[in-house]
């Protein structure tokens, strides 16, 4: 049985998460999206194929979330000169500077951290933080390969 607790803190947190994203994410993209600029932007360009394997996801998981940010304008594709069938996908400026607030947004947010915490309770905030952040992520990839 999980403690009262833990649930009222885990609610509490995720609230003050979501909204903390919502003040940079006006267009609601999905983490998948986030994470396709992320990778987009450590690159000159990508094919779709390499997202697929750096991310985890299907083709058609993938297809549905460029073509949202390709009619948003935070990416754009032009056909590979090498083979005319690959598209090279990069992230535009508008998805740069999308990234720089979010970037702006976590800066804020570790500066909140480093102000409310000693530096023992910052690096056990550090260890709890990374491993739930692994448990999450690790159950959202499974549950995505079901899909």
């Amino acid at each position: 049985m999980i403690d009262e607790s833990i649930k009222t803190a885990v609610m509490h947190l995720q609230c003050e998460l979501v909204a903390e994203r919502n003040l940079v994410n006006p267009e609601e993209l999905s983490w998948l999206q986030y994470d396709i600029l992320s990778r987009l932007s450590q690159v000159d360009y990508m094919l779709p194929s390499e997202l697929c394997i750096l991310l985890g996801i299907s083709r058609v998981k993938l297809a549905k979330s460029l073509k949202k940010l390709k009619q948003q304008h935070y990416i754009k594709q032009n056909r590979s000169d090498d083979d005319s069938r690959s598209l090279l996908t990069k992230i535009s400026q508008k998805g740069t500077d999308f990234l720089k607030g979010i970037y702006i947004k976590h800066n804020d947010l570790a500066q909140i951290v480093g102000n409310t915490m000693s530096k023992e309770e910052q690096t056990i905030f550090i260890q709890l933080s990374n491993r739930l952040s692994e448990a999450l992520r690790s159950r959202r990839v499974k549950y995505e390969k079901s899909d």
